[in-house]
């Protein structure tokens, strides 16, 4: 899979910044010596971290060199490093772990969780967030037009598995914590058009079809995709439409 593309990804940085917002606000941990962004991206939720946590070490990690480029560049005063979130290991017990919109590209992310519980400090807290929007529109429509375009076989498997249930993270990771809350919130971001939809979503969810597609084919499918978009995601009285969006939240104390 081709590199992920920090200034495309941050053309929505309000929208795609504004769920790490609402997860580290309901962090319970006052002060911190070892923060991790777990799946860092350009650096958005890292600064964050390190305006919340001036006195603590902050330690980004990433698997896209472009990615970790920008998040060198936007917060200095942070460490980033390159790391797969299934596998990556810190120099000692962390007091939090930030996992914003990045568990749900893990093979195995209720594995990953309860890892990454594992790793935290007595006390310390794993604050996870993820996109709960396969059944969406936005990602229905991806398979729907890979199937309309004859490419149903060659994308099989493009699209995102679906996070598992609220009841099952529950059950996997409560014998590990003392204290674990999750909650799902719906976004309705409103955006200028049917296109800002698809470009929304063209840097995250719509990558792993486009890699599978030669420029011709990207052409092709994408004007498939945008044409149901379209009738998706109607206009609003101002002319925008408005993208919902699922997230679930998981904070866990250990």
């Amino acid at each position: 899979m081709s590199d992920w593309s920090p200034s495309s990804y941050l053309t929505f940085e309000d929208e795609r910044t504004r769920a790490a917002r609402d997860l580290l606000a309901a962090v319970p941990l006052a002060e911190a010596r070892a923060v991790v962004d777990v799946g860092c991206g350009p650096g958005n939720s890292t600064e964050l971290l390190a305006r919340r946590y001036t006195e603590a070490a902050v330690t980004g990690f990433d698997t896209s060199p472009a990615m970790l480029e920008a998040a060198r560049s936007r917060v200095p005063s942070a460490r980033f490093v390159a790391g797969d979130a299934a596998t990556w290991e810190p120099d000692g017990p962390v007091d939090l772990f930030f996992a914003n919109a990045v568990l749900q590209w893990v093979p195995d992310p209720l594995s990953a969780m309860e890892r990454l519980v594992g790793l935290l400090a007595d006390s310390g807290v794993m604050a996870v967030q993820m996109p709960d929007n396969v059944t969406e529109p936005s990602h229905r429509l991806m398979t729907e037009a890979a199937r309309a375009g004859g490419w149903g076989d060659r994308l099989a498997g493009a699209a995102r598995a679906p996070l598992a249930s609220v009841g099952e993270i529950y059950d996997r990771l409560a014998p590990r914590v003392r204290r674990l809350e999750i909650w799902h919130t719906a976004y309705n971001h409103a955006l200028p058009g049917p296109e800002a939809v698809v470009d929304f979503v063209r840097s995250t969810g719509l990558k792993p079809f486009l890699d599978r597609l030669d420029a011709a084919e990207q052409a092709a499918y994408l004007a498939l995709y945008q044409a149901r978009i379209a009738e998706a995601y109607p206009r609003r009285a101002d002319g925008r439409v408005l993208l919902r969006f699922p997230r679930v939240f998981i904070v866990a104390v250990r």
